[in-house]
């Protein structure tokens, strides 16, 4: 079977109107830019969560250290209680971390970073030493590993595990209460 033969005028001329023809430049602009865009939103959407769990966390540590301090959570479990109440809504209460320490008036108080220098987290440094007295400062202080989704794509504001596929975000809060 012979092919019709197609005249380099007549195919000079398809070449052109398939040159001028616009339809679909925008679904092929659209298909070049979305990636960025949707990136851009999903970074803007975790900062925003981040920063959201961060507040949650640091109200939940304030109003449970000052439960702490007059009494009203005496232990160790009533003070978990107290902000697993406050944060269970995004957060799971068995992966957060507490640090409760005293010092007497006088005293530095220094506060260590829970995350190494490998870039892990060290909740192995976490202590519960309640106050002995009234006149002693209480440092209360919540950790938790929030999750990140959005780091494999070039956005990452990862602390914990930065640059692995488990990366993790470390939300501290801390509040400080004592005699007056």
């Amino acid at each position: 079977m012979l092919l019709p033969l197609i005249s380099m005028a007549m195919l000079a001329k398809r070449l052109r109107r398939f040159g001028n023809d616009s339809g679909g430049s925008a679904a092929v602009e659209f298909a070049m830019i979305a990636p960025v865009f949707f990136a851009l939103i999903f970074a803007i959407m975790e900062t925003g969560m981040v920063f959201l769990a961060g507040q949650v966390l640091e109200t939940a540590v304030q109003d449970g250290s000052r439960l702490f301090y007059t009494s009203q959570a005496p232990s160790q479990s009533d003070f978990n209680a107290v902000i697993c109440a406050r944060v269970s809504v995004l957060m799971d209460c068995t992966k957060i971390g507490t640090d409760v320490r005293s010092y007497n008036p006088g005293t530095a108080i220094t506060i260590t970073d829970p995350i190494d220098a490998g870039g892990n987290y060290a909740g192995t440094t976490l202590a519960w030493q309640p106050p002995t007295n009234t006149s002693q400062t209480v440092v209360t202080r919540g950790f938790y590993q929030w999750p990140l989704f959005v780091t494999g794509l070039g956005y990452n504001i990862a602390n914990i595990g930065r640059g692995t596929t488990s990366s993790k975000r470390l939300l501290a809060a801390t509040a400080a209460t004592g005699p007056q």
